[in-house]
């Protein structure tokens, strides 16, 4: 039996999914190891998930590994990593020191050695010089896992051999979402006029919230009975959002709800009329799959990479430019006003949420590991 293993800072609840998804696409043919850096996350307040078919291994338990000096990380990582008596590894966070040095070893060893990422290039403004240097902490890859075609490429572009790229990184389980949701998928289930625009993000600016909020008073303002708004989410501009939203007037029609676990999340997207994600950053947008799942539109802007495969402006959502407050509110209107427009095109969901389960990570990982 072959063992794989992946490495992760923090196991939330699509960390877990992946693993499983793997476990379950090789059956008795590998055993599958996650390897936990830190037990909580500095970024995230999810809770550390263990998953159900894999073995889990915690280095630094009860802390995020952020304030772990690299010597120790990679020694912790290293020892963990040879323990597991793996031939074949899934790293992610190659910018980390601890990472590449393990990735180097690991590979001198005779291992295998994946990145995982989902980084594109538009991401930030790129120099040459910096993309030249970074391009170094890809040389002990193997080969790797993106998230979609500008993931991919990028990988492509940095050095990565491009016959040994897959496509797949961010996904998650189709079933858990569901489950946890404990409601119909859309256009069934919450009645067309209770359901509320949903915003689920960090507090932070890359996620361009009070682009959202004058967009939100836009629409507002150009219909008789406009739907409520929910902002799912915690972070440093909390204050600053709440302060816009009492200039605003929008006290009565959006609402804050705090940082919400997986389950809360699925259950509230249940009821929602569609997710909105207006970010100026968005390396791939974790929150339109679980949309995806319930069968819930999307609205987005265009720096987001999901939309590369997940969203098709006027079949399952729309894609809008970050800067653009009147174009969210243009198809904020378009959708709560029109039931069966919106009612198409949760069923046009059923064309893309494939691309969002996890068993493609798990196929992408067996295409990886079996072309040795």
């Amino acid at each position: 039996m072959r063992t794989i293993a992946f490495v992760w800072d923090n196991f939330g609840p699509m960390h877990a999914d992946r693993c499983d998804a793997v476990a379950r696409h090789f059956g008795k043919r590998a055993d599958i190891v996650g390897i936990e850096l830190g037990s909580q996350s500095a970024t995230y307040d999810w809770n550390s998930e263990a998953g159900q078919l894999f073995r889990k291994v915690t280095l630094f338990p009860g802390r995020p590994v952020d304030g772990v000096p690299t010597w120790r990380r990679l020694r912790a990582i290293l020892s963990a990593c040879f323990r597991s008596g793996a031939r074949d590894f899934f790293l992610c966070h190659y910018e980390h020191p601890a990472t590449l040095f393990a990735a180097i070893v690991l590979r001198l060893c005779g291992r295998k050695v994946y990145v995982m990422g989902c980084s594109k290039f538009d991401d930030v403004k790129r120099y040459l010089r910096r993309e030249i240097f970074k391009s170094l902490f890809y040389m002990p890859y193997h080969g790797g896992i993106g998230s979609h075609r500008r993931s991919t490429e990028y990988l492509e572009f940095l050095g990565v051999p491009a016959g040994r790229i897959e496509g797949g990184y961010n996904t998650l389980s189709l079933e858990r979402i569901r489950q946890a949701a404990g409601a119909p998928l859309a256009p069934d289930g919450a009645p067309f006029v209770e359901r509320r625009f949903t915003v689920i993000a960090r507090f932070v600016p890359k996620k361009n919230l009070p682009v959202i909020l004058q967009a939100y008073r836009l629409y507002r303002d150009s219909v008789a009975h406009p739907h409520k708004l929910d902002l799912l989410g915690s972070g440093p501009l909390e204050s600053t959002l709440r302060a816009q939203v009492k200039e605003l007037g929008l006290e009565d029609d959006v609402f804050f709800h705090g940082f919400l676990q997986a389950p809360e999340v699925a259950h509230r997207l249940a009821a929602s009329l569609a997710l909105l994600l207006p970010s100026v950053e968005e390396q791939f947008g974790n929150v339109v799959l679980e949309a995806q799942a319930m069968a819930v539109p999307v609205i987005l802007s265009d720096n987001c990479g999901a939309r590369d495969e997940l969203i098709r402006t006027g079949v399952n959502g729309f894609v809008v430019e970050p800067d653009n407050p009147k174009g969210f509110a243009f198809f904020m209107r378009l959708l709560s006003q029109d039931e069966q427009l919106w009612a198409d095109m949760c069923r046009a969901s059923s064309l893309f949420v494939g691309k969002a389960d996890a068993v493609r990570f798990a196929e992408s990982v067996e295409r990886l590991v079996e072309a040795q």
